[in-house]
Parts: C-alpha cells; structure tokens; sequence
C-alpha cells in the first residue's frame, strides 16, 4: 500500500510539473511575439534594483498596510516552500518527516513556519476585507469587474485553505506522535496547531492516520493546482517580479529613445553631414500591435498583479477620463494571449489582422500626460507609458488621427516653427504698442 502511494504521488507530481513546464513555455513564446531589445548594461545595478525592489520590496511599503500584509504573505510564502520541499521528499520515498534529523533546528523551523502560516492566513483574510467589506476604490474600478476580481479572491481563499490544512495536517500529526504510533517520529515544534490538538485526541489512531494523510495529500495537491494556476493568473507575478525589475528601465523617467530615422531626417534638413543618406525608411511608426512592442513590454504585462497603484496614482483617471494604467498593461497581456493561440493553430508566421488598438481606444491614449506617475507607483517597475507612447506615435505618424487641436499644432510648428498661426516674422508685432 505505501508503495502504491509512492507511485501515485510520483505520478500527480510529474503531471504537476509537465502541465506547469507547457504554461512556461507558452508564456516565454508570447513574450517573445515582441521586438528583440538588448537589456544587458549596468549589471551591477540591475542586481542592486532587483534585490531592493524585488527582493526587498521597497516600493510596497509606500502604502504601509497593504506593503506589511504583503510582506506577510511574501516570506510565508517563499519560507513555508520550504516545507514543501520536505513532504516532496516524503511522498516520493515513502518517509516522514525526513528532515527531523536537523533536531532542534529542525523543532524551530517547523515553529517558525507555524507561525508564518497563521500569519498568512490572517493578511488574506484582511486583504478580503479590504476588498469586499472595505472596498478600497482601486479594487473596483471597471476593467476589474468579472475575472480580475474573481482571479484575486481566488487565490485567497486557496492561500487560506492551504494554510489551514497545514495546520490541521501537523494538529493531527502531533496526536499520533503523542500516541507513539508507527512511522511518525517525535519532531517538531507546533505552537499554533497545538491548539487543535483538543479536536483530535479521541480518534483512534487508524482513523487519525486517515485524518493526516487527508490533510498532507490535500495539502500537496492543492500546492500543486497552484502552481498549475498561477501562469493563468495575475499572481504569475512572484515568479515575473524578479526578471522584470532586473530588466529595469534604468534611465530617467520620461525620457524616450530617439528613432533613427527621424533623427536622420532632421539632420538631412538642419545638418546633412550628420546623416545618413543611405538610411532606408521605417517599415512603420510606432506600435499597432504587440509584435511592435518590445519583449520587455510583454514581460511588463504578465509581470502585472492589477494592484491597482498605476491607476490610483494616474492624474487622468483621477479626474474622470477613460485612461488606466493597469487596464493598459492587462490588455497588452490579453493580446498576446490572444495573437499566440492564434499561431497555435495557424502557424508562426500567421496574424489575425486584429490589433492592440482594438483593445484601447484612443480616448485613453490621447488622455495619458506621460507624467510617469504610473511607473513611480508600479511595485515591480513595471513602464505603461512606453506601451501608450508607442501606440500614440502609430495613430500619429501612421494614421493622422489625432485630435484637432494637436493637428493644428503640428501644421503651425511645420510652417511656422511656433504653435501659434502666424508667421516667426510677426512675432515681435506686439511690442510696437509699448
């Protein structure tokens, strides 16, 4: 019999880490539907950035509830795997508690890891509340209605769940250690579940093993279907935080790169020395769909954890106009879904003929001052602006679509390098009246 459950644990654990290896894939083949960029400088600071604000998170802690909560659920998360890592061993091998020989370092992690998940359990409770009962505006504003909101209350509850089942498994591991039973070995130290221990201890022992191995196998499969629903979720970003924020943009905040081919074409006006005749002309201006993004951009979108921080801090969205921030960053994330299930079916080389701009409209775009109050607030560094930056530079250059009053500017500026409709000559008029 313990074999037999040795080969069905091997089994759901393999299915786990196959299903989870094709979502990987799928996500690192979408990503890379974007441009190729070359994001290797400054090593030194690129390790520094993400352990501050990955690692460390620093940026959470600018709103002080939300960032201590997260801290919680952050540490829980990656100190409890530990564990994990122990009843992965133990399911393949047949064992219990297999790392007990560490002794009293052993009685401390496991006290340790209590403690951590009570904790755990408590931040997702609050962080529901601040949901559901609270209603913290940036929850519940309109491209987080449906799934968003589903998506996040989800993984809650799962949290929740796998906490108390921790629980309740070391509870009733306790009782059997206590009644010497066979294959549990006295070890450990279990401050919180102690306290459960009272609901256990008039089982008999057979049927508090069926208890334990209850609480251990639903407690490893329901690690296991997380993992396998992270890479559909907006929690896809513990994994993601740390490769974005080392893929950092590291100059300043509202500076944007030149395109060659305009720079070469104001220079073959003001300074043709400097330019390159032989240069041929861009394929096209700016970015209509997401292959004309980068692949940072499209890391930047599965990064996203629709916090909601981008938007809470964007000047548009503030005063009522249709732009967000995080509804931005979801739909480029939606598009590359979108585009590469497409090219599952079809091919590699195969477009639908759909675009970024079917998903945002230009009321959004043209509503964005490029302040980079969204990229300040963004926990993972992640850059909206560059995204809509793009996408406003192809409805300019590409279409001329923009709105009337750039339109006129832009003609002024051509004719009379000024914004205003007169001619440079006149400018000076207004002192004849002195």
């Amino acid at each position: 019999m313990q074999y037999l459950e040795q080969i069905l644990f091997a089994v759901v654990l393999g299915v786990a880490v196959y299903f989870f290896t094709k979502s990987v894939k799928r996500i690192r083949r979408n990503i890379n539907l974007g441009k190729e960029e070359d994001i290797s400088d400054n090593k030194p600071l690129r390790w520094k950035t993400m352990a501050k604000v990955a690692l460390g998170q620093s940026k959470m802690v600018v709103r002080p509830i939300a960032g201590f909560l997260h801290i919680i659920v952050y540490v829980g998360f990656v100190l409890i795997n530990i564990e994990v890592l122990e009843i992965v061993i133990d399911g393949l091998f047949g064992t219990h508690r297999v790392l007990s020989f560490l002794g009293p370092v052993y009685d401390v992690a496991i006290g340790f890891f209590e403690i951590l998940a009570l904790l755990v359990l408590v931040a997702c409770v609050v962080f529901l509340a601040r949901r559901f009962i609270s209603k913290i505006p940036r929850f519940h504003k309109p491209e987080m209605k449906g799934w968003a909101t589903q998506d996040a209350s989800y993984i809650l509850v799962m949290e929740i769940v796998l906490m108390a089942a921790l629980l309740k498994m070391n509870a009733t591991d306790q009782v059997l250690q206590a009644k010497g039973a066979d294959h549990y070995v006295a070890a450990g130290s279990f401050p919180i579940s102690q306290y459960l221990v009272g609901f256990f201890n008039g089982f008999s022992i057979p049927t508090l093993v069926i208890f334990e191995r209850v609480f251990w196998w639903f407690h490893i499969l329901g690690i296991l279907f997380f993992l396998n629903y992270v890479p559909y979720s907006k929690h896809l970003h513990i994994i993601l935080a740390f490769p974005n924020t080392w893929y950092s943009r590291l100059s300043p905040a509202g500076e944007f790169a030149n395109m060659p081919e305009i720079t070469n074409e104001v220079n073959l006006m003001l300074d043709p020395s400097k330019a390159d005749p032989n240069m041929p002309p861009p394929e096209k201006f700016g970015v209509n769909d997401i292959t004309d993004l980068s692949w940072k951009n499209l890391l930047d979108a599965y990064t996203c954890t629709e916090c909601g921080r981008c938007t809470s801090s964007c000047p548009a969205n503030i005063t009522g106009k249709n732009l967000s921030p995080r509804k931005i960053m979801m739909d480029t994330r939606d598009r590359a879904e979108q585009l590469g299930k497409e090219k599952d079916i079809h091919g590699s080389e195969y477009h639908d003929g759909k675009s970024l701009h079917d998903l945002i409209s230009k009321e959004e775009l043209w509503a964005c001052t490029t302040c980079n109050a969204c990229v300040e607030a963004c926990p993972v560094n992640i850059n909206p602006v560059e995204i809509i930056f793009g996408m406003r530079q192809y409805l300019a250059m590409e279409k001329a679509e923009m709105p009337n009053e750039w339109n006129m500017m832009n003609s002024n500026i051509e004719n009379n390098q000024a914004p205003w409709q007169f001619s440079p000559t006149d400018r000076a008029n207004w002192t004849n009246e002195l």
